[in-house]
C-alpha cells in the first residue's frame, strides 16, 4: 500500500472480515498480553477453540484477569491461566518472563496485543512516557526475553515456527520521525519521553508514533534473527474496532469517535481474526511472514515512511537505543541480545 488516504481507509474498514482461521494447538502453548479485554480477549477465545496445552492471559488486573479466565473456561475449555503483568513497569514485565523461563516453558505463540493511548502526558514510575513504555519499550523487553521460550518450542518438535505477533495498526502509515530527529538528536526515545517535548500537539499523534515503533521492531528483530531462525515475528493491523482503547480521549473526541466507530468501526471479534491469522494462518508461506506487516488477512507494504532511507535509519536508531536502555533495566536482556541475535 505505501501510503492510506481517508478513502483508503474506509475501503479497508469496508473490506468482509474472513472467517476466523481454526488449527488445532493442541500440545502447544499460546500467550496472549493484554487479554482480559476487547481484542487481546476475542483472539483467547478463539485460540481456546483450538485446544491448546497451555492459554496464558497477561492481564495488570487480578480481578478482569480472573474473569476472562472464567468466561474462557465457561465455553468448556479448562486451559485457561491468569498471570498478571503490569507493561508500565518494567519490573513487572522482567518478572512476568522470567516466570516462564524458569519454569523452562515453551512458548509457541505470543501476542503482544496491549496497548494505551492518552491524549495527555503520562509518566510512569520507570519515568517513561506512558506510550513509549508500554506500546513500545515493553513489547521489545518482553519479545526478547522470550526468545529462548520460543526456540524451545522449535527445538522440541512442539512447533516448527514458533510466532511473535505485535499489534501495531494502519495508522502506523500516518506517522514519521523527522529527519532531523533520527540522524542529529542524541537520544531519540528519551527525547519523545521528554515531558516539555510531549507539547499537546505531539501527544495527538503520539499513539500513531507508538504504532509505526511496532512496525520498526519487528522489521529489525527480523533482521537480527539468525536467517535460520525457526522464530516467525510479525506486526499485525487489526483494523479500526470499538473497544476502549479511547477511552482516555476528550470527551467532544469520544462523542465523535463514537459516531464513526457506529459507521465504519470492526467488532473487536472481527479485528481479533486478524491477529489470530497472524498467528496461526499463511501456511506455506511462513518464510514470506517473517518481519511483514499482516492486513485482512494477507501481507500488506508498510508505510513509504518505513521503507524509505529515513525509515532505514531511524529502524536501526531506536533498536540500538531499545537494546542499551533495557539492558540496564534487566541483565538476562543483554545476553540474550548478544547470544541470540547478530549485531
Amino acid at each position: 500500500m505505501g501510503q492510506l488516504t481517508f478513502l483508503n481507509f474506509v475501503g479497508d474498514q469496508l473490506w468482509k472480515v474472513h472467517p476466523v482461521v481454526h488449527v488445532d494447538l493442541s500440545g502447544k502453548t499460546v500467550v496472549v498480553v493484554g487479554a482480559n479485554v476487547g481484542l487481546g480477549f476475542e483472539a483467547a477465545k478463539h485460540f481456546a477453540s483450538m485446544n491448546p496445552e497451555r492459554l496464558v492471559l497477561g492481564c495488570r488486573s487480578q480481578e478482569k484477569g480472573q474473569a476472562a479466565v472464567q468466561a474462557i473456561q465457561a465455553t468448556g475449555f479448562k486451559n485457561a491461566e491468569l498471570a498478571l503483568v503490569d507493561l508500565s513497569r518494567f519490573a513487572s514485565v522482567s518478572a512476568f518472563a522470567n516466570a516462564f523461563i524458569r519454569d523452562g516453558s515453551q512458548i509457541d505463540i505470543l501476542v503482544y496485543n496491549a496497548g494505551v493511548a492518552s491524549p495527555n502526558y503520562v509518566s510512569t514510575s520507570d519515568d517513561w512516557e506512558e506510550m513509549i513504555q508500554v506500546n513500545h519499550l515493553s513489547a521489545v523487553l518482553l519479545t526478547v526475553l522470550l526468545l529462548p521460550c520460543l526456540l524451545k518450542a522449535a527445538s522440541s518438535g512442539s512447533s516448527p515456527n514458533p510466532r511473535v505477533v505485535v499489534v501495531s495498526s494502519d495508522v502506523h502509515y500516518w506517522a514519521s520521525l523527522s529527519k532531523e530527529m533520527a540522524e542529529n538528536d542524541d537520544k531519540v526515545l528519551q527525547k519523545l519521553s521528554n515531558k516539555d517535548y510531549c507539547t499537546p500537539k505531539v501527544m495527538g499523534d503520539r499513539y500513531s508514533l507508538s504504532k509505526l515503533l511496532n512496525v520498526l521492531f519487528v522489521r529489525e528483530l527480523t533482521k537480527r534473527l539468525p536467517a535460520n531462525s525457526p522464530i516467525i515475528v510479525t506486526s499485525v493491523n487489526p483494523g479500526y474496532c470499538k473497544s476502549q482503547l479511547g477511552r482516555h480521549l476528550p470527551f467532544a473526541v469520544r462523542i465523535a469517535t463514537a459516531i464513526m466507530a457506529a459507521v465504519l468501526a470492526r467488532t473487536t471479534e472481527q479485528g481479533s481474526r486478524q491477529l489470530v491469522w497472524a498467528a496461526v494462518g499463511g501456511a506455506g508461506r511462513e518464510f514470506e511472514l517473517r518481519g511483514n506487516y499482516v492486513s485482512k488477512a494477507n501481507l500488506q507494504e508498510v508505510s513509504d515512511y518505513v521503507l524509505s532511507d529515513d525509515g532505514a535509519v531511524a529502524q536501526r536508531r531506536i533498536w540500538e537505543e531499545s537494546v542499551e536502555i533495557l539492558s540496564g533495566v534487566e541483565p538476562k536482556f543483554e545476553s540474550i541480545v548478544r547470544e541470540m541475535l547478530t549485531s
